[in-house]
């Protein structure tokens, strides 16, 4: 994946934006990021699309309404994400959408993902979606306003947004009773702190990684109760967490590849998702 930033750089500043200026998009910036778009949905290996749709012109017959609960105001792009009702891959899909997200942040746009504040039925016709799929996923995508709302502060300030949890809950060593410090992570203390910032549902923060002699096991540590049915939301953080630590890796050429395990030892109620193996 090449960006025209550091990849490291885009994902320590990138943030959520729920108020935007009204505008369309640039025509130069939006061929750049339907390149990408086009290039992902060609390599994927789920079934999966994405794309972008438009509220068009205010003065259009095409102007539909599309609905977002109040949550984001004066966007008139949104990235849409399909999926097949029988895809059950969410941790591809996060990893791929991320993969667009930061794309747009690296021609400078400004992107908040949105998995259940948003009306999906005003979305399906724009999005021309098939019996068989479901929206799993949007995003606005477009220039922030210079002044925020409230609800955008107030929002931020609920779901924790410009926290995150310290390593010694999330990062471990051989085993969960001893947190992994930054000093003994060597090289991939970077990576690991790129999974640290990533964007998560309700900034539940659901990953947990133990690092071995193999690598570094990820596992997904659930909310109880947490998540809209249809689609894995804290599978699909999983997925992003993916991306953050592969990009990190790959800027930093950091030798590895992803490899999904037998007879791992899952700890608590955790679920194994994928080790990043080091040959």
């Amino acid at each position: 994946m090449k960006f025209q930033k550091s990849a490291i750089e885009l994902m320590q500043t990138r943030t959520s934006s729920r108020t935007y200026d009204g505008k369309q998009i640039d025509s130069e910036l939006l061929r750049k990021l339907n390149e990408t778009i086009d290039s992902i949905n060609q390599e994927a290996s789920i079934k999966v699309k994405f794309f972008i749709v438009e509220k068009g012109d205010s003065n259009s017959n095409d102007n539909k309404k599309m609905g977002t609960y109040g949550v984001i105001s004066g966007a008139n792009s949104f990235i849409i994400g399909i999926l097949d009702k029988s895809e059950t891959d969410a941790v591809e899909f996060g990893y791929l959408f991320e993969k667009i997200i930061l794309t747009a942040t690296d021609l400078g746009l400004q992107t908040c993902w949105l998995g259940g504040t948003f009306n999906r039925n005003d979305f399906l016709e724009k999005a021309n979606v098939s019996e068989n799929e479901i929206i799993a996923i949007i995003s606005p995508v477009g220039i922030k306003s210079a002044k925020s709302k409230i609800v955008e502060k107030a929002m931020r300030a609920v779901a924790g947004s410009d926290h995150r949890k310290p390593w010694s809950e999330l990062f471990f060593n051989e085993s969960i009773s001893n947190a992994l410090m930054k000093e003994d992570a060597g090289d991939y203390a970077v990576p690991l702190e790129m999974v640290r910032l990533a964007p998560s549902a309700s900034n539940k923060q659901p990953w947990r990684i133990i690092k071995t002699s193999h690598g570094y096991d990820f596992f997904l540590s659930r909310t109880r109760g947490y998540g809209a049915s249809g689609f894995d939301m804290q599978k699909n953080d999983l997925g992003i967490a993916k991306c953050h630590f592969e990009l990190a890796t790959e800027e930093l050429g950091l030798n590895g590849q992803w490899k999904i395990l037998s007879n791992i030892d899952v700890p608590n109620d955790w679920e194994y998702i994928i080790t990043w193996h080091i040959d």
